[in-house]
């Protein structure tokens, strides 16, 4: 990378910081999976790449040697390498439940969506509870996390046809407000703000906070509630192949429930 560019001209750091991206970043991390997982010594590996990063954010800005490494990452802006490896770690663990059925990674796994396909001899479920707390990798973070992982949401369920809805039920009791970046971001964060605050007066009041996103057809759903004098609750769950609207609809239905 070094010799890229003439005697006049270098790349700009825009280019650099995509080469890194694209060309480094996924030939070192190749295989992560076989040594980033739950309870590994990940020591060692962090340092060498915590080496490789540095002398990649100083090429990138032609920085000194001494600069402190948070300042550089973030002016290069390249995110930590831990915080890199996570986000790639909890992508391929969501990605396992979109495998098919007779997926050799799904056979490996205590899939409780589809207990009628014949497991491997060697699954998860043929494990004891103490093998399954002292054995450690990927597929056991990939089966924990499948937990987590609904198939499909019926929007024909009874609770959400007209007259049937809670909202229809108690009409006096729910209002919903929609947050929208737009033009009048500020208004909006504004009269939100004012709705926390008054609510939180009240102890018969409860304020659900939730947002649905879809990636690589996999979609995350969050809800925050809280209600006065008590703990701020957060639950999160993901489902594979589903519509924007169905995901919102069941993160609007968790927070009510």
């Amino acid at each position: 990378m070094k010799l890229l560019g003439n005697s006049t001209q270098e790349i700009n750091p825009l280019q650099k910081r995509l080469l890194y991206r694209c060309c480094i970043l996924p030939i070192v991390l190749y295989g992560f999976q076989l040594w980033f997982y739950n309870k590994a010594p990940l020591s060692y590996p962090m340092k060498i790449l915590g080496k490789m990063q540095r002398r990649a954010a100083i090429w990138i800005l032609g920085a000194f040697k001494t600069s402190p490494m948070e300042g550089i990452e973030a002016i290069a802006g390249l995110i930590p390498i831990k915080f890199h490896l996570h986000k790639l770690a909890s992508r391929s663990q969501l990605r396992s439940s979109s495998l098919p059925d007779n997926h050799i990674i799904r056979s490996l796994m205590d899939d409780h969506l589809n207990s009628h396909i014949d497991s491997h001899p060697h699954s998860i479920k043929s494990l004891t509870n103490c093998q399954k707390t002292s054995v450690k990798g990927h597929i056991i973070d990939s089966n924990n996390k499948l937990y987590g992982v609904f198939p499909f949401f019926s929007p024909l369920n009874p609770e959400f046809s007209p007259g049937s809805r809670v909202i229809d039920i108690f009409p006096d009791k729910f209002s919903f407000n929609l947050a929208t970046k737009g033009k009048n971001a500020s208004s909006c964060s504004q009269q939100l703000d004012n709705m926390t605050i008054q609510a939180s007066m009240s102890p018969h009041t409860a304020i659900v906070v939730s947002d649905a996103s879809i990636k690589n057809d996999i979609a995350t759903l969050i809800s925050h509630i809280h209600i006065c004098n008590q703990l701020l609750v957060k639950m999160v769950h993901h489902a594979a192949f589903i519509t924007s609207t169905e995901a919102e609809l069941f993160d609007i239905r968790c927070g009510i429930n």
